[in-house]
């Protein structure tokens, strides 16, 4: 990860080719098209790769998500339950519907706790989202079984796992929708660019005419379509498409190559005394995007990263310190920081953030190092940079 790393003829052939026919925008323009589609292209090679039944692409993972919601009829003074660690598109997706978003703990797995979730639940509560951080998932049994129970929705987020497996099923292709990421520092990228996933054909097409501004897209006549109810422009561009059509196709290529660096950092790391790694639930298979390690406590995470950083070691992460990924630091959301004017009930809904702890995501977060895992690497890089970190966390200790 990301893919950006090893384009290539492929990418610019696809690109090329859009460019040569000249049509640029996904829908319409039938007569001058002679046959290209590349985001339809995109989406039946996204069916394939991730065994549902149903993709719609969108501009973005934010959007991918938005648009999930909305589909599944989330929207004003809803709750959607979401982990205290994921990136801040999470609860700004959330708010765009002028829905709340509850915060709760993750575990051992870097992702949601099933207990947590069951304990925040409300007559409110319309859906849950879980977001397979860093390429690794949640107990998805333990969370599809609280969602059945109580009738929630069930969203999940695998903008950063694409690639990963969970019981043989792609990550992703579980809840009862799956959103995906494919901005330009992702796996598969697109630049920008993402998609919803579903098995469940009212969703499908709920999302497809949301993200189009509610256009019904029958017939071939863009002026004839109608619109069974409001929308917005969430459209990906056929250029965008175009990379990705590419990329997803050498999607085994890139997993293979992240599997090698995965395992051989891993390895390397496994012999150090003090590190441990992240649970992945029985069944499951990271996608190697990243390799993720505790150390015994915050301290010695911190030394570990001052450690990495006077070695030259880079792309590694203690998201405690983070302002993009982790609650500690989101005070805009705390504050409720916002351009526009956010309603009472959200503001209501969200006054928890000003006294509520999470101690047990703390606990977790405060001893992590996340180290992207690059494509880009050779072999023999890889083993360097294995005994570099290695070395440098044992010169703490």
């Amino acid at each position: 990860m990301p893919g950006f790393e090893l384009f290539s003829d492929l990418e610019r052939n696809e690109v090329n080719d859009v460019l040569d026919n000249g049509v640029l925008m996904r829908y319409g323009f039938d007569g001058m098209r002679n046959g290209h589609w590349k985001a339809k292209e995109l989406e039946a090679e996204l069916e394939k790769t991730f065994e549902s039944n149903h993709v719609q692409l969108v501009s973005s993972g934010t959007a991918a998500v938005s648009v999930a919601l909305a589909s599944a009829g989330v929207g004003a003074g809803d709750e959607v339950i979401m982990p205290t660690f994921t990136f801040v598109a999470s609860f700004e997706a959330i708010m765009m519907l002028g829905a709340i978003p509850v915060l709760v703990d993750i575990d051992d797995t870097l992702t949601l706790d099933p207990k947590s979730v069951e304990a925040a639940i409300t007559p409110k509560t319309k859906a849950v989202m879980v977001v397979q951080m860093c390429g690794s998932m949640a107990n998805m049994d333990a969370l599809k079984s609280i969602c059945d129970n109580h009738n929630l929705v069930f969203v999940e987020d695998a903008c950063q796992a694409i690639g990963g497996t969970y019981k043989g099923q792609p990550l992703g292709s579980i809840a009862d929708l799956g959103c995906f990421s494919f901005d330009f520092v992702k796996t598969i990228t697109c630049g920008e660019g993402g998609a919803v996933v579903t098995n469940n054909k009212d969703y499908y097409i709920n999302a497809d005419h949301y993200s189009d501004h509610g256009h019904d897209h029958i017939g071939h006549d863009r002026g004839a379509e109608t619109h069974p109810f409001l929308g917005y422009n969430f459209r990906i561009s056929e250029l965008h498409a175009a990379v990705g059509l590419a990329q997803v196709r050498r999607l085994p290529e890139f997993i293979a190559i992240q599997k090698r660096n995965y395992t051989i950092l891993r390895n390397a790391l496994a012999r150090v005394p003090g590190v441990t790694f992240r649970r992945v639930p029985k069944g499951g298979e990271e996608s190697y995007a990243f390799l993720n390690f505790f150390l015994p406590d915050a301290e010695s995470a911190q030394k570990v990263m001052a450690a990495f950083k006077e070695n030259g070691i880079d792309a590694c992460w203690n998201y405690y310190q983070n302002n993009w990924h982790y609650i500690r630091k989101w005070d805009h959301l705390k504050d409720l920081k916002s351009l526009f004017p956010i309603s009472n009930e959200v503001r209501d809904g969200l006054k928890y953030l000003q006294t509520k702890t999470f101690e047990q995501s703390d606990h977790y977060i405060s001893r992590n190092i996340s180290c992207l895992i690059k494509l880009s690497w050779t072999e023999e890089e890889v083993n360097e940079r294995a005994e570099k970190m290695a070395k440098a966390i044992k010169s703490i200790f």
